[in-house]
């Protein structure tokens, strides 16, 4: 089979939730990121605790927060990005600002997931054609 032959992959559908909530963990893993950054700087750890810990944790929160964009298919993915939401809250505890991100991103989240699943119920309905119009 020639390179000319070849029939392109068709890309699996996603919904809006999946979307959505892809383009909010997105964003959100590089303020982490940048949060990790600045704990880092403040040197607000605990004790005992090496500041270089701060830069970690902020990579590991926005590594964990790509990785769960992709795969928002699944329900517990869904569940896992309202834990990283938390997780992000908590470090309001070293840094205050870091609450008012977790805030922020945090409606962000509950607008995808919550709209995103709406508008995904309306769209199969729809799509259906046992419903007249989709209602």
């Amino acid at each position: 089979m020639s390179p000319r032959e070849r029939t392109p992959r068709v890309r699996r559908q996603r919904g809006a939730q999946e979307s959505l909530g892809s383009v909010v963990l997105g964003f959100e893993s590089i303020v982490v990121f940048l949060g990790g950054l600045v704990v880092f700087g403040l040197q607000v750890l605990p004790g005992g605790i090496e500041p270089w810990w701060g830069i970690v944790g902020g990579v590991v929160l926005a590594l964990l927060m790509v990785i769960t964009s992709g795969f928002l298919r699944h329900r517990w993915a869904i569940v896992a990005g309202w834990g990283l939401q938390v997780v992000l809250a908590l470090g309001g505890f070293l840094v205050p600002a870091l609450l008012l991100v977790a805030l922020i991103f945090g409606g962000m989240w509950a607008y995808a997931t919550i709209k995103g699943a709406s508008l995904d119920r309306r769209n199969a309905a729809l799509a259906d054609p046992r419903t007249p119009n989709g209602n």
